[in-house]
């Protein structure tokens, strides 16, 4: 379900704080007007979206441009690609769809993601010029094509009447239009991939089976639609397919889609730009997809802290405009805003979440300012769940026991260089974001909230003023 507008102007009482703090991406102009800070791309090292820009304009009538991007949940990933969309609308009609919304997160199969694009660059192919399309649908050759496969399912098909009245509604040729016809196949397809779990097993492993026919006739439809966009509109279609590396999405379903059946992403005439689990990234399986390094695009975090655990202005300061855009500074006690973004490890979507949180907690209290006891609250239950992130994660293709993470973290603290080469534990940390890297410079650094664990551990000794530095007190 779409979020309602946001306002765009700061909240200046708690009330509105929801207003204008969702932690959804930003879609559209006048919301990245309001809200998007340009200096954030000044620290992650370079402009991600001018990056893949240049790479999608240069396969423009050309190869496909085929590309992923990545970084923890919560650094902005989905409003970059709003960014990306909007600057490329002289030569791009972009296909955006999420797996949360259009798919089933927990069910979908490889074939369910081109299901959905095949539905909708047709569909979008068919609309009025006006509204972006061609104002012709594919043409009966495709269509047929189309049909063909599915009717082939015939024998061993057991799922709904209403799916198979679908098809015997496109099989016959007779009537005014197969385009007509069709449109009740591609409205079952979309219902399908919403609610994959209904689907029978002897469907999935057959359509499994054929998805290299799949392809190819993919293949031909998205030919003869950036065919016909290209003479209407000069553009070409782009897929988008965002989401992808949402918490709680199986992994058995993302590496199916990446690895397992990565000749999708090798053979489609598409271009496509897909957003990834930082966590598949983070682990050997990344040496099997099919996108080589210059091809997947990492969105770091904001530092708070410099290598040697001194302030990082520069860091703090943007976080600071990126949330005084939204929230009024009068809405916090002195010290306390900082604290919050501190506490966030330079990660907007939990500064968001934190500042949400404290103000209700404020509200209840009946106080028109967020104060010190509200934001010591919700920094305390963010550093718990830090702390339970340091078990053992279910992505973990090796026992990594809490000691060899402790001792890893230690040295990354302490800015031992060797430690930056990757192994299981770097991996482990890293996924669960207690270790964080930073910009171009690839520079490691410990989570603020994980120092505060460390050093109630005993593990990082405090200075004379019982401070840990990198710490949030």
């Amino acid at each position: 379900m779409e979020r309602p507008p946001l306002d765009l102007q700061p909240a200046t009482t708690l009330e509105n704080v929801y207003k204008t703090l969702s932690p959804e991406p930003l879609k559209t102009q006048g919301e990245l007007d309001a809200y998007y800070r340009d200096q954030f791309n000044k620290l992650r090292g370079e402009d991600k979206v001018a990056l893949i820009k240049l790479g999608l304009y240069r396969s423009f009538k050309a190869n496909p441009f085929k590309a992923l991007l990545t970084g923890h949940p919560g650094v902005g990933k989905s409003t970059e690609l709003t960014r990306l969309i909007l600057q490329t609308t002289d030569k791009f009609h972009a296909i955006r769809f999420s797996v949360t919304n259009d798919l089933d997160p927990n069910n979908f199969q490889p074939f369910d993601v081109l299901f959905f694009m095949m539905t909708e660059i047709a569909e979008r192919t068919a609309k009025p010029i006006e509204q972006g399309g061609t104002g012709k649908p594919p043409s009966d050759t495709i269509l047929k094509e189309i049909r063909d496969w599915f009717a082939s399912e015939q024998s061993i098909r057991t799922e709904t009447k209403c799916f198979e009245l679908d098809i015997e509604a496109g099989a016959g040729l007779e009537g005014p239009s197969l385009w007509a016809k069709m449109l009740g196949l591609f409205a079952t397809l979309k219902g399908q991939t919403k609610y994959a779990a209904d689907r029978k097993k002897e469907i999935v492993e057959y359509r499994l089976q054929r998805i290299s026919t799949l392809i190819e006739l993919a293949n031909n439809l998205i030919d003869e639609c950036n065919q016909r966009l290209s003479e209407v509109a000069a553009k070409e279609f782009l897929f988008i397919g965002d989401n992808f590396e949402k918490p709680g999405i199986p992994l058995d379903q993302i590496e199916s889609f990446f690895v397992t059946y990565a000749n999708i992403h090798n053979e489609l005439r598409a271009h496509m730009l897909f957003t990834i689990p930082i966590n598949l990234v983070y682990s050997e399986l990344k040496s099997r997809l099919s996108y080589s390094s210059d091809r997947i695009h990492c969105i770091p975090d904001t530092p708070v802290y410099k290598q040697d655990h001194t302030i990082h202005k520069e860091g703090r300061a943007a976080l600071q405009a990126a949330l005084e855009a939204r929230v009024s500074p009068s809405l916090f006690s002195k010290g306390q805003m900082n604290r919050l973004i501190v506490a966030s490890g330079g990660n907007l979507r939990d500064l968001f979440s934190l500042v949400s949180r404290a103000s209700d907690y404020a509200i209840l209290k009946k106080s028109n300012i967020i104060q010190s006891k509200d934001v010591t609250r919700v920094i305390n239950e963010l550093r718990t769940d830090y702390e339970r992130s340091l078990g053992e994660s279910p992505y973990d293709k090796e026992k990594v026991t809490y000691k060899e993470k402790a001792d890893l973290m230690i040295q990354i603290y302490n800015g031992i260089p060797d430690k930056k080469i990757p192994d299981a534990v770097l991996h482990s940390l890293l996924r669960a974001r207690v270790v964080q890297e930073f910009n171009g410079e690839r520079w490691f650094g410990i989570h603020p909230l994980v120092v505060d664990i460390l050093k109630e551990q005993k593990k990082i000794t405090s200075d004379k003023k019982g401070k840990a530095p990198g710490g949030t007190y």
